[in-house]
């Protein structure tokens, strides 16, 4: 069948191809995809190319599909797995899987697997590990969101914290604890606070800081004071030009905090949350820097005597999406805040190598459409009826992209 997909062939050589996909196998799943939000993994895939240690050395030859925050409804499916799914489900999937003990997923690897695209074959590994996923949600986009929401929720229980005189790691952060996430305002952020407020285990104070005031603005917006008081937690916004390090320690006292977030590859930010850690206090590098190179000061003295210690993770695993997707569900995590700019299939390549140059948030696809790349904040502004109907829709909702805002775009939307 004619297939359209956004396809890396090489360093920074995105472009939207017209193929064919062969039929699907007896261990693999043809899926429709409908949205795809867009990961900074996958700017920093396209920028190194085969350098990245995800994408296979082959691509000019064989080119593969990005993306990998996909969700859509399921097409066909292979013999083998005729008990267990049905034409017509909806889906996401885990795509943090293990193939064959490489580093090599959907959206970074495969031909005719990923994100960026009309349809998409899952291949038999992820079948095998379990990582197709049921969606039982209204609105697609928060299926696509769930991976992301997923990594967050995998880092909250990569933390860690120790016994005095007894070798045993407890994991997770501390519950009733204190916690800083840094530089914390943007999408992946944006999520951590929303965990943090109604995951199980929450900590008493959060202080998130940005030195983007705006971004900072809109997450105050989103996440309120009132409603994490509302879940037992004191939560305080800081832009760190105008509340320096000693003003943040002074929020949590004397004893600084137990869980400490890094949102941003930036060596003051990391020095700046070593300094923020009290006795067994754990800080997470949540973010994934491009250079092989990076690295940053960290107090070794305090790791010997005040227990300090390090975490990170890259994603999250199936239990974490199957949390995700559990909370999402339920309404007790609303990950809408995360989407400012939707756009069709047309505008992903763009659109994901210009990423760090593009203000805000998830940049959300909708892979059926075409349609270009447009903030949510620039719809009112439109000429296009359709943009304006969107804009009155998001208006209702706080702003915010929502379920009913997307029904309204693909069913009037121009296809691609």
């Amino acid at each position: 069948m004619l297939n359209k997909a956004v396809r890396m062939h090489g360093r920074g050589d995105l472009r939207l191809d017209a193929f064919e996909l062969p039929p699907i196998h007896e261990d693999e799943v043809l899926v429709r995809v409908v949205s795809d939000s867009i990961c900074m993994s996958s700017y920093k895939a396209a920028m190194q190319g085969t350098a990245h240690k995800r994408v296979p050395e082959n691509i000019a030859e064989h080119p593969v599909i990005i993306g990998h925050e996909f969700c859509g409804v399921i097409e066909r499916v292979g013999a083998r797995w005729a008990d267990r799914f049905a034409p017509g489900q909806r889906f996401t999937i885990q795509p943090n899987i293990n193939y064959h003990d490489t580093l090599r997923t959907p959206g970074y690897a495969f031909e005719y697997c990923g994100g960026d695209a009309q349809y998409a074959i899952l291949i038999p590994e992820i079948m095998e590990q379990d990582c197709l996923l049921e969606y039982r949600g209204d609105a697609y986009f928060m299926g696509s969101l769930a991976e992301p929401l997923s990594c967050v929720i995998g880092a909250f229980h990569a933390q860690y914290h120790t016994r005095r005189q007894a070798y045993i790691h407890d994991m997770g952060i501390r519950e009733s604890g204190r916690m800083a996430m840094l530089g914390a305002a943007g999408p992946m952020g944006l999520a951590a606070i929303d965990y943090a407020i109604h995951g199980e285990r929450r900590p008493s104070l959060l202080v998130v800081t940005d030195i983007d005031q705006a971004r900072l603005d809109r997450a105050a917006q989103i996440h309120t004071v009132r409603e994490a008081a509302r879940n037992g937690v004191r939560l305080v916004y800081a832009n760190p030009q105008e509340q320096d390090t000693r003003a943040l320690m002074a929020l949590a006292g004397e004893a600084g905090y137990d869980d400490v977030f890094v949102f941003a590859p930036v060596p003051a930010l990391i020095e700046q949350g070593d300094a923020l850690l009290g006795y067994d206090g754990c800080l997470n590098f949540f973010a994934g820097p491009t250079d092989r190179g990076f690295s940053s000061a960290f107090n070794f003295y305090n790791v010997h005597y005040a227990a300090h210690h390090l975490a990170g993770t890259s994603g999250g695993n199936i239990d974490d999406m199957r949390e995700a997707l559990d909370m999402i569900a339920g309404g007790r995590l609303n990950p809408a805040g995360m989407v400012t700019h939707i756009g069709g299939l047309d505008a992903a390549a763009q659109a994901t190598l210009a990423l760090p140059a593009l203000p805000g948030g998830k940049k959300l696809i909708y892979t059926g459409i075409s349609l270009p790349l447009t903030a949510i904040d620039d719809l009112a502004g439109a000429e296009d009826p359709l943009l304006r109907s969107l804009d009155a829709i998001c208006a209702r909702n706080n702003g915010l992209w929502c379920a009913e805002a997307e029904r309204c775009l693909l069913e009037h939307a121009k296809r691609i």
